[in-house]
């Protein structure tokens, strides 16, 4: 067989194979649940207890209170990312969208899907810590 043809066969197979996991969903990270935020900020700070969690509306953040202080987990492509907040966070609305800057350079901002019910609450929960 000639080698273009092969080649031809070898990206159009793979392509397929992309094309269909995509159109059956198996592509997207499953939406964030109280226990999978729960899970995930345990695999990044074992030692502490969560004692609330509320997920966004999207599921792809949550915020966290636990006996060390408070947190957020966040969806990071298939994978999930937590980090403590420290006070110096501040969340600014733009429209429909909720921005939340964090005090860490490696995570500066979080783009969050909020309603403006629960904008109101995680701007309250984000003054108090």
């Amino acid at each position: 067989m000639p080698l273009e043809i092969l080649l031809v066969l070898v990206i159009g197979g793979i392509a397929g194979i992309a094309l269909a996991l995509h159109l059956l969903g198996m592509t997207g990270a499953p939406p964030l649940t109280s226990d999978r935020a729960r899970k995930a900020w345990l695999r990044e700070f074992p030692d502490s207890t969560v004692q609330d969690v509320f997920v966004t509306v999207d599921g792809r953040a949550a915020r966290i209170t636990c006996d060390a202080g408070r947190g957020i987990v966040w969806q990071m492509g298939a994978d999930t990312c937590a980090r403590r907040l420290h006070g110096d966070e501040q969340i600014e609305t733009r429209g429909t969208r909720t921005v939340l800057r964090l005090g860490d350079y490696a995570a500066p901002r979080l783009a969050l899907t909020l309603s403006p019910r629960d904008r109101d609450r995680w701007t309250t929960w984000i003054k108090e810590t």
